[in-house]
């Protein structure tokens, strides 16, 4: 007999409470089949939702995920995602395909660096090892797109915790990828033996950790957001990803450019011509949106209840900002491991323990320095934070004094 929506949910809740309580995962599967039969992406993702609203933790949610896909991947019905070229979906699915190809080369060459010894058949080896190391950092292109518009689309439609999980394991998977590339100059220093050791558990991780997460984010996650979002929200998704970029290994048919006919962007705020007055001077919007864009400095700011407001769109913008995230809790804007860090720094301002904040770090060959303020009204109101980010390697190599102008350009 059929069973309705909310019943099949709650036997997905119920299945998922058992697998956590230690229940042996065959018995589960099992149990799941003669209760289910077939069941959607979107089925367990709000499972889960529910789940941790309940009161699970997410992090077990997180750590079980792969004894749930273990119980429901045979009964998860067939996914079929009918997306045109050029669609974020469709794009994402095929950088994919292309990742799992990235893997297969990883594992080919950690067989042949223990198979072979020859010292130019291993130079070759590590040279390829090197190359996919590398395409296998570029993912992170991939993961930004997911990370600043996809995610905060899906959280708009109340879809937070499947998000939320993949986010968490990008993070893991960065420091993952960062071993392999740092391990690729290493066999000399380590030595052939222990070498081939850390390169094989690292390796493996990878593809393990990797491989499944793109099952899940095929499977699960772009069905959901297929059902959630609407064809006009497809389309400002486009072009948020089109800001932020794409990885080296894009197919071309996922990168063509927008149909002429696509609407421009709207543009925010009241007509050029219409002023702001301050009590030092008036600006009209657009001279006060092109003076903070035409600043050296990125801008971020969060409001008095922690709501991402308004970034500047300075060129080269060193952390990724889109709109999609615009009207976000900033709690959201960071992984999960750093908002003790994030809500603590915030509680300082709103209670004036202290005003700014400041950190620096090595980003490829930026030195970026980040500083926090804590804005304030005239009365000492706590009405936000601005982020003040830039690159300062230049500024390190400054000496002497400079009172002439430059030669003019060409």
């Amino acid at each position: 007999m059929d069973i309705s929506r909310k019943e099949r949910k709650e036997a997905i809740k119920e299945i998922i409470r058992d697998i956590h309580a230690g229940a042996d995962l065959d018995t589960a599967k099992e149990k799941f089949k003669a209760k289910l039969g077939n069941v959607s992406a979107t089925e367990i993702g709000q499972a889960e939702e529910e789940l941790v609203r309940e009161g699970l933790p997410r992090q077990e949610v997180r750590h079980l995920c792969e004894a749930h896909l273990a119980v429901m991947r045979d009964a998860l019905g067939p996914v079929k995602l009918d997306v045109p070229p050029g669609h974020p979906i469709h794009t994402f699915r095929e950088e994919h395909a292309r990742i799992l190809d990235f893997l297969a080369k990883l594992k080919e060459t950690v067989a042949a660096l223990q198979r072979e010894s020859h010292p130019e058949a291993v130079s070759e080896s590590l040279a390829l090892l090197k190359h996919v190391a590398e395409h296998l950092m570029e993912i992170e292109k991939h993961n930004a797109r997911e990370e600043n518009v996809l995610f905060p689309y899906l959280e708009k439609h109340g879809i937070s915790e499947p998000p939320a999980v993949m986010w968490a394991e990008h993070n893991d998977l960065r420091e993952m990828k960062k071993q392999l590339l740092e391990l690729t100059t290493e066999y000399e220093l380590l030595g052939r033996e222990k070498f081939l050791q850390e390169l094989a558990g690292v390796a493996s991780r990878i593809d393990q950790t990797l491989s499944s997460h793109i099952f899940k984010e095929n499977n699960i996650l772009y069905p959901m957001a297929l059902q959630a979002l609407s064809e006009e929200e497809w389309w400002q998704v486009r072009r948020e990803c089109d800001a932020i970029g794409y990885c080296c290994f894009t197919p071309p048919t996922a990168q063509e450019a927008l149909a002429a006919e696509s609407k421009e962007r709207a543009e925010v705020g009241p007509a050029t011509g219409d002023r702001v007055v301050f009590p030092t001077g008036t600006l009209t919007h657009e001279e006060l949106r092109c003076l903070l864009n035409a600043l050296p400095v990125d801008l971020t700011f969060v409001d008095k209840d922690d709501t991402f407001r308004y970034y500047s769109e300075t060129r080269g913008r060193i952390f990724v900002r889109t709109t999609a995230s615009i009207g976000r809790k900033v709690q959201q804007c960071h992984p999960a491991q750093s908002l003790d860090k994030v809500n603590a720094l915030i509680d300082d301002f709103r209670h004036g323990r202290r005003d700014a904040e400041h950190f620096w770090i090595h980003l490829g060959d930026k030195y970026v320095y980040i500083s926090y303020y804590a804005v304030r009204s005239e009365k000492g109101e706590y009405l936000g934070t601005v982020e003040v980010t830039q690159d300062i390697a230049p500024l390190q190599h400054i000496s002497g004094e400079k009172r002439l102008l430059s030669e003019q350009r060409e």
